[in-house]
C-alpha cells in the first residue's frame, strides 16, 4: 500500500485529494502538512477537510511527517514547491507537483533536482480529460496547420492568481510544436486597437476570471467555411485530485527524473 504525504493539506485542492486517496485502491494517506502559521497546523486532517476523524495531525512543514509516506503531492504555491522539491531530492522521495505559475527558473530547478535525485511527476493539469485534449490538440495542429488559425480562451474562478493559466500554456506550447512554431514568437497574450491583420503565425491566449469557475478551455482552429473547436469544462476539483492520486501511485518505484500527465497515462 502506497502511502501518501499531502502539501498543502489545509487548502481546497489538499482537501480534496485527501478525500479521493479515502475512495483510491492501492494508496491511502500517509500523513499532511501546512506551513508553521496556518491555523490548522497541530488538528486532524479528518476534521480540517471534512471527514471523520483520522488520527493523523496536519504536521508544520513538510520536514515534520517526511518519513510518514511514499509520495508528496503538492498543489501549493509556485515558491513553496520549489522548497518542497529541495526537501524531497534530500530525502530520494518521489513527489507529484501540479502547482501552476511556475518560473522558467524554478521548472529548470525542479527538473534539475528530479534528474538527479528523486522520479516528479510535474504537469499545470493533472485531468486525464484535460491531458487526452493535449493529445487531440497536437493531432489537429498537426494536420490543419497554417490554413487554420489558432485561438485558446480559458476561464477560472475569481481567485485565480495566476494568468494565462498552466493548461492554457502548455495547450499552446502542444500546438505550436505541432504546427511548426516558435510559442514564445507566436503567443499573443491580448489585442486591442487597430492591431492590423491577424498573421497565419499567430497562436492567441485569452484569459477570464469570474466567479466560482472551476476551470474552462477551448482550443478553436478557424478556417475559411469552418472552424473546430475542441472544449474541456472542469465542473469538480474532483478530476485534478484523481489524477494526482493516480500520477502518485504511478510515479512510486520510477527512476529519478521529471514526468508528465502523458507518461503517467500512456499518451
Amino acid at each position: 500500500m502506497v502511502k501518501a504525504i499531502v502539501a498543502g493539506v489545509g487548502g481546497r485542492m489538499g482537501g480534496r485529494i485527501v478525500h479521493m486517496l479515502q475512495q483510491a485502491e492501492g494508496i491511502s494517506l500517509g500523513g499532511g502538512f501546512e506551513r508553521n502559521e496556518h491555523a490548522s497546523v497541530g488538528s486532524d486532517i479528518g476534521l480540517v477537510v471534512g471527514l471523520p476523524l483520522m488520527g493523523i495531525s496536519v504536521g508544520a512543514g513538510m520536514e515534520s511527517v517526511i518519513d510518514a509516506g511514499d509520495v508528496v503531492i503538492d498543489f501549493t504555491f509556485h515558491a513553496a514547491s520549489v522548497e518542497h522539491a529541495e526537501i524531497a531530492a534530500r530525502k530520494g522521495k518521489p513527489m507529484v507537483i501540479g502547482t501552476t505559475g511556475l518560473t522558467q527558473e524554478e521548472l529548470d530547478r525542479i527538473r534539475s533536482l528530479a534528474s538527479a535525485s528523486f522520479p516528479c511527476v510535474l504537469a499545470p493539469n493533472m485531468s486525464v480529460g484535460v491531458n487526452l485534449m493535449y493529445k487531440l490538440v497536437e493531432m489537429a495542429a498537426k494536420t490543419l496547420g497554417d490554413d487554420y488559425d489558432i485561438e485558446i480562451v480559458e476561464a477560472h474562478h475569481r481567485m485565480k492568481k495566476d494568468a494565462p493559466s498552466g493548461t492554457a500554456l502548455q495547450i499552446g506550447k502542444v500546438a505550436a510544436k505541432a504546427a511548426g512554431r516558435d510559442f514564445d514568437e507566436a503567443a499573443i497574450y491580448a489585442r486591442q486597437g487597430l492591431i492590423g491583420e491577424r498573421s497565419p503565425k499567430e497562436i492567441g491566449i485569452q484569459t477570464v476570471r469570474a466567479g466560482d469557475i472551476v476551470g474552462e478551455h477551448t482550443v478553436l482552429f478557424g478556417g475559411i467555411g469552418e472552424r473546430i473547436e475542441l472544449v474541456h469544462k472542469a465542473s469538480s476539483r474532483d478530476t485534478f485530485a484523481k489524477g494526482a492520486v493516480r500520477a502518485a501511485k504511478w510515479v512510486v518505484g520510477k527512476p529519478n527524473g521529471l514526468y508528465d500527465m502523458q507518461a503517467v497515462l500512456g499518451l
